[in-house]
């Protein structure tokens, strides 16, 4: 069941939005203000409703911050139909946004389409030579492909979805060994090794994960 985040603090839109999209087979998150929305987003997210007009900080202010947590669609909803304001939310990292009073039936079919389009964008993950499906949790490089287990697949899928970014350690500790599992510095590196190698195994020309000392791990 996809699991949308609505963020908004007048009390009747979002009981309306919560019956109305529960009737629809969705799963509903609520937060009342900015901070609040930020905490709620997490990695069960599918999507995010957001208002502008909240306490604390303001929608605008927190789409860039969202994003970052997980890079979902996020449909924003306001009154404010000034297309100034919206380039500048669509320049912040908004996917879509639909104009307060709306037809319930209208943000259905937006929410929907953005889930389907975001789906099928998340499906595949390219880098040069390397592609990640997944779906079926396949890593190609060259059009082979390449077996790794688990702890490597999540490794690596978290670099790919981060492409030019430094992720951290501790992040990947937090990502991958989420579920009851430990692991130390020296485990970390005896995967970050195995992932090279068989990379390079299938790619000789090419290096794809670049170690930042002190850091973490950034794929080029």
């Amino acid at each position: 069941m996809r699991n949308i985040l609505i963020i908004e603090d007048d009390t009747k839109i979002q009981d309306m939005l919560r019956i109305f999209l529960t009737g629809n087979g969705f799963h509903v998150t609520s937060a009342f203000s900015g901070t609040e929305g930020v905490l709620a987003h997490s990695k069960d997210i599918d999507l995010i409703l957001l208002d502008l007009m909240l306490p604390g900080k303001s929608g605008s202010e927190i789409i860039e911050d969202l994003k970052k947590i997980r890079d979902v669609p996020v449909i924003v909803m306001s009154a404010v139909s000034d297309i100034g304001s919206k380039v500048d939310l669509f320049a912040k990292g908004a996917d879509d946004y639909i104009t307060k009073p709306f037809h319930n039936e209208e943000l259905l079919a937006r929410i929907n389409a953005r889930l389907k389009t975001h789906h099928a964008e998340a499906a595949k993950i390219e880098n040069g030579n390397l592609e990640i499906i997944t779906d079926e949790h396949i890593v190609k490089v060259c059009g082979t492909e390449v077996p790794l287990s688990r702890y490597e697949y999540d490794i690596l899928l978290l670099l790919a979805q981060n492409r030019g970014k430094i992720v951290t350690k501790s992040r990947i500790f937090d990502k991958v060994w989420d579920m009851g599992d430990t692991a130390d510095e020296n485990t970390l590196n005896v995967h970050m090794s195995r992932i090279r190698k068989k990379l390079k195994d299938a790619d000789p020309d090419n290096e794809y994960i670049e170690t930042v000392r002190g850091v973490g791990y950034r794929i080029r």
